[in-house]
C-alpha cells in the first residue's frame, strides 16, 4: 500500500458486542486502508486479570497500601522483564499483525497521530506500553506512533465553547497542586500526594522558575504556597477561571466513579471541600476551562470505563478545553513508592518528575506529541534499568484531543 508523504491520521476503535469485542483500524483519508478484527471473551478475560494484577488500583478485599506495596513489587510493572512480557501479550492480543502492518507502514518521521477508541473492557490499557513482538526488545506502540485518546462523539459533537491555545498561549496557567481537604490528615487516604511543600526540592524549584518567567494563578509570594492550598474550594476555582488562564494543571486526590453504567459523571476531584467537585457539577455550572487542562490524579482519565463517557474529561472538554491529559488508574505517591522499592532511593519522585514533564509538555506547540516524547524517553530508561522510570507513572498518562489538537 502506497502511503503519502505527510505523516498520517490513523483511528483505532474498539466496541463491545456481547461476549466479543469487535476492532477497527484505519488511516483516515484512504478507505482502502482499514483492517477489522474481533477478540473473543476469553482474550479480553486474559487482558483483564493481567491488568488487575499489574495496576495499584486495590483489588477486591485490598487496602491502597497493599495495592501499592503489589504492584511496585510483584506486579508486571515491577521490573522490566515482567513488564516487556505484558507489552508482548496485550501487543498479541488487542493488535493482529495486518494492524501491526498498517502502523509499521505508516510510522515516519515525523511520527503519525494515532487515536485510540477503547470499549469499556479496553478502558484501562496502557497503550504506550503495547509491543510488536518480533524477538528480543520488542519496538513498542509509542515507539510507531504518537498516541492520543480520542474524544466520545457523544462529547466531540455536544455544543461547545472551544477556547483558542493562540489567544490564550500566554496568559497565567492555574495551578492546583495538592489542595488540603478539610479533615484529612497529611498520611490519610485523601491526605498529601506531594508531601511536605520544600522550597530545595525539584518540583518547587520547577514552579519558582516558572514564576519568574511569568504571572501564575493563584498569585503567591512563592512556589511554596502553591502547595496544600486550604483555600482551593470550589467557589475559588470559579473565581480563578474567570481569570482566563491559558491551561491548568490539577495534581491531587479524584474519586472515579463507581462502575455503574451511565454514571461516570459522579467522578470527581477533590478541593478544598468537604465535598468532592463531580463531572456532573462541572457541567451544571458551566465552568470555563482553559484549552489545555492536565488532571494527575487517580483514574482521572477513566471516561470510557461508562458507555455514556461523560466523566472528567467529558466535563473538561465541553468547559472549553481542546486537549486533556489524565490518567488511567491510581498513581502511587512517590512516598508510597520510596516504602516499597528500595532500589529508588530517598531522592527519587518519580510522581514529580510526571507532575513536571506534563506542564512542560503542555507548552509546547504540540502538547500530546511533547507528552508522548517525554514517555518514550522515560521508556528507554526503564529499558536502560533506571527503577524510577516506572511505567506506573508514565504509562498510565493520556492525552485526549479534539478540534485537531495534537
Amino acid at each position: 500500500m502506497a502511503m503519502t508523504t505527510a505523516s498520517p491520521t490513523l483511528v483505532l476503535r474498539y466496541a463491545d458486542v456481547g461476549v466479543a469485542t469487535y476492532a477497527s483500524l484505519r488511516v483516515v483519508g484512504q478507505p482502502d486502508a482499514t483492517v477489522t478484527w474481533v477478540i473473543d471473551d476469553a482474550t479480553l478475560a486474559t487482558v483483564r486479570d493481567l491488568l488487575t494484577d499489574a495496576l495499584p488500583d486495590p483489588r477486591t478485599a485490598e487496602t491502597s497500601r497493599e495495592a501499592i506495596e503489589r504492584a511496585v513489587t510483584a506486579g508486571s510493572f515491577a521490573n522490566h522483564a515482567a513488564e516487556q512480557e505484558l507489552a508482548n501479550i496485550l501487543g498479541e492480543s488487542l493488535i493482529p499483525p495486518a494492524g501491526w502492518q498498517l502502523i509499521t507502514e505508516c510510522a515516519a518521521s515525523p511520527l503519525p497521530a494515532l487515536f485510540v477508541a477503547p470499549s469499556s473492557r479496553l478502558a484501562t490499557v496502557p497503550w504506550s506500553v503495547l509491543a510488536l513482538n518480533t524477538g528480543g526488545d520488542a519496538s513498542r506502540l509509542i515507539e510507531l506512533a504518537d498516541i492520543l485518546m480520542a474524544v466520545p462523539p457523544n462529547i466531540a459533537n455536544s455544543p461547545r465553547r472551544p477556547s483558542p491555545w493562540d489567544q490564550r498561549r500566554d496568559g497565567a496557567p492555574l495551578l492546583i497542586l495538592d489542595p488540603r481537604v478539610p479533615g484529612q490528615r497529611p498520611d490519610s487516604a485523601l491526605g498529601s500526594v506531594l508531601g511536605r511543600p520544600d522550597a530545595h526540592s525539584p518540583l518547587a524549584r520547577y514552579f519558582a522558575a516558572l514564576m519568574e518567567r511569568g504571572n501564575v494563578l493563584p498569585t503567591v509570594d512563592n512556589a511554596v504556597a502553591l502547595f496544600r492550598s486550604a483555600d482551593a474550594d470550589r467557589g475559588w476555582l470559579a473565581e480563578q477561571l474567570t481569570r482566563q488562564p491559558s491551561r491548568l494543571l490539577f495534581v491531587g486526590h479524584a474519586t472515579a466513579a463507581d462502575g455503574d453504567v451511565g454514571h461516570a459523571d459522579r467522578a470527581a476531584v477533590h478541593l478544598a471541600d468537604h465535598q468532592p467537585l463531580t463531572a456532573a457539577d462541572m457541567m451544571t455550572a458551566k465552568l470555563p476551562f482553559p484549552p489545555r487542562a492536565a488532571l494527575l490524579a487517580c483514574s482521572s482519565g477513566g471516561d470510557y470505563r461508562f458507555d455514556e463517557a461523560t466523566g472528567l474529561v467529558a466535563a473538561l472538554i465541553l468547559g472549553g478545553a481542546v486537549l486533556v491529559t489524565a490518567t488511567l488508574w491510581s498513581l502511587p505517591t512517590t512516598a508510597g513508592y520510596r516504602q516499597f522499592c528500595s532500589a529508588a532511593g530517598e531522592l527519587a519522585d518519580p510522581m514529580g518528575d510526571a507532575v513536571m514533564a506534563v506542564d512542560t509538555a503542555h507548552q509546547a506547540e504540540d502538547a500530546g506529541r511533547a507528552v508522548n516524547s517525554w514517555q518514550r524517553g522515560q521508556m528507554n530508561r526503564w529499558r536502560a534499568g533506571d527503577v524510577t522510570a516506572s511505567p506506573l507513572w508514565w504509562a498510565a498518562l493520556a492525552t485526549f484531543a479534539v478540534d485537531g489538537s495534537r
